[in-house]
């Protein structure tokens, strides 16, 4: 799917995404209009869905994150659209995913510190639609958090 030259790019990018187009063409051995029209390629393929700026949310006052483990109340036909829609209008909530099993929903919720964290989980968490069941689990150290693909 990827040629040697596009796992190249990618490592590149990925190792430093601020690189300049002529630096990173020189790095991969490219003219930079090349460059770009591969780039071009590999965004309309969908391989590269562009470029974003990693905040630290600790740096900005948030101390607290706890993960909640959401089992919703399946009786209602829409209860997982309804309770995903609700859960994106909460901004603290980083984070939504969906599994199958006995959990149906994780939420990732940052907060300032644990009365910030109750406040939220009171007055936004606990409103949103159809749950039937939540487990929260504080998380205690981050060991690896890398979106760095072995290409």
């Amino acid at each position: 799917m990827l040629s040697d030259l596009d796992r190249r790019i990618i490592r590149n990018l990925q190792a430093e995404p601020t690189l300049s187009l002529p630096d990173l063409a020189d790095r991969v051995s490219l003219t930079t209009p090349r460059l770009a029209r591969r780039l071009e390629k590999l965004e309309t393929s969908g391989v590269l869905r562009g470029q974003q700026a990693v905040i630290d949310w600790r740096a900005l006052g948030y101390a607290v994150e706890v993960s909640l483990r959401i089992t919703l109340d399946k009786t209602y036909e829409n209860a997982f659209d309804e309770f995903i829609s609700e859960a994106r209008n909460v901004p603290e909530v980083i984070e939504i995913q969906t599994f199958l099993g006995r959990v149906d929903v994780r939420l990732s919720v940052i907060a300032k510190d644990m009365p910030h964290y109750q406040q939220i989980y009171r007055s936004r968490i606990l409103t949103l639609p159809h749950i039937a069941d939540i487990e929260a689990l504080m998380q205690v150290a981050r060991i690896k958090s890398d979106e760095s693909l072995p290409i």
